[in-house]
C-alpha cells in the first residue's frame, strides 16, 4: 500500500498539483464564506456540505476528467495468441498518442477474463473480473500524434476455454 501510495505520488504532473490545489483552494473558500455567513443557517450549513462534498468527489472525479482529456490515447491490440507448446500467451500491440501533450511513460494494464454466451456477462462483468493480470511499462516519450508498439508474453498461462483480454493504460 505504501508503494503504490509514493507510485502515485511520484507520478503526478503539474496539472494534477493545480488540480488538488484548486480544490483545497475553494475547500477553504466556502468553508470561510460559513463563518462569514453564520447568522444565516441555511447557506451557512448549504456551503458546509457543499466543502466537504468537494473535499471528498473532486479529487478522484477531477483525477479521472483530468487524465481523460489530458492524456489521451489509445490502445489496439493486433495479436492476441495462446501459444500452443508452452504455456504462455502473446500480446502484441500498439499505443497511440491522441492528445496534446508528449508522454513520458505510460503503463498498460491487462486482464483475461473467461467468456460467456450471456452477452452482458462479457460486457458488464467479466471485463472487471479478470482470473490474471499483468501489467507492462513503456518507459520511452511518445510523442503526439505517434505510437509505440509493445509485445508482452505472459507465463504460466492455461486456460482451456474461450477467453477474452482487456487492455487500459495509464500515461503521463
Amino acid at each position: 500500500m505504501k508503494t503504490q501510495l509514493l507510485h502515485f505520488i511520484h507520478t503526478l504532473a503539474l496539472y494534477d498539483y493545480l488540480l488538488f490545489g484548486g480544490i483545497l483552494f475553494f475547500f477553504f473558500l466556502f468553508l470561510i464564506l460559513a463563518v462569514l455567513f453564520h447568522h444565516k443557517l441555511t447557506l451557512a450549513i448549504s456551503l458546509i456540505l457543499s466543502a466537504f462534498l468537494l473535499l471528498l468527489g473532486a479529487p478522484l472525479g477531477g483525477y479521472l476528467l483530468l487524465h481523460k482529456y489530458v492524456y489521451k490515447h489509445t490502445i489496439t491490440l493486433t495479436t492476441v495468441q495462446d501459444l500452443e507448446f508452452t504455456e504462455a500467451l502473446l500480446l502484441k500491440g500498439d499505443i497511440n498518442n491522441t492528445s496534446n501533450q508528449s508522454f513520458k511513460e505510460c503503463t498498460i494494464y491487462f486482464g483475461v477474463s473467461k467468456t460467456s454466451s450471456i452477452k452482458i456477462l462479457n460486457d458488464k462483468v467479466y471485463p472487471y473480473l479478470p482470473f490474471h493480470r499483468q501489467t507492462l511499462s513503456i518507459k520511452q516519450p511518445i510523442k503526439p500524434n505517434d505510437s509505440e508498439t509493445f509485445k508482452l508474453l505472459i507465463e504460466p498461462f492455461s486456460y482451456p476455454k474461450k477467453f477474452s483480454v482487456t487492455a487500459w493504460g495509464v500515461c503521463r
